[in-house]
């Protein structure tokens, strides 16, 4: 999958409340009730990257949540990392 530009990395974040970019990376920190809220957000998030085959880092810590899309083969972002991102959105709006 090729590398977006600059451009369209900034029009994709565009359409993503909360995400901002980090280096090569879309990042966005989710907030729950508790721990067992934030640990199911994350599994039911890993059936969908499982279908997808595209995994972000995750850093959980309590009952913060914080993702991390990146296309490693690419070396950057990718489209990808967008629909990751807004699928993320998706399962885990509250």
């Amino acid at each position: 999958m090729a590398r977006l530009s600059d451009a369209q990395v900034e029009a994709g974040l565009a359409r993503l409340p909360g995400w901002r970019r980090e280096g090569d990376a879309l990042v966005k920190q989710f907030a729950f009730e508790g721990f067992p809220d934030a640990l199911a957000a994350l599994v039911r998030l890993a059936f969908e990257a499982e279908a997808a085959d595209h995994h972000p880092d995750f850093l959980l810590s309590y009952r913060r949540l914080t993702l991390s899309y990146s296309t490693h083969s690419a070396n950057g972002l990718t489209q990808k990392d967008l629909d990751g991102a807004a699928a993320a959105d998706r399962l885990l709006a509250r």
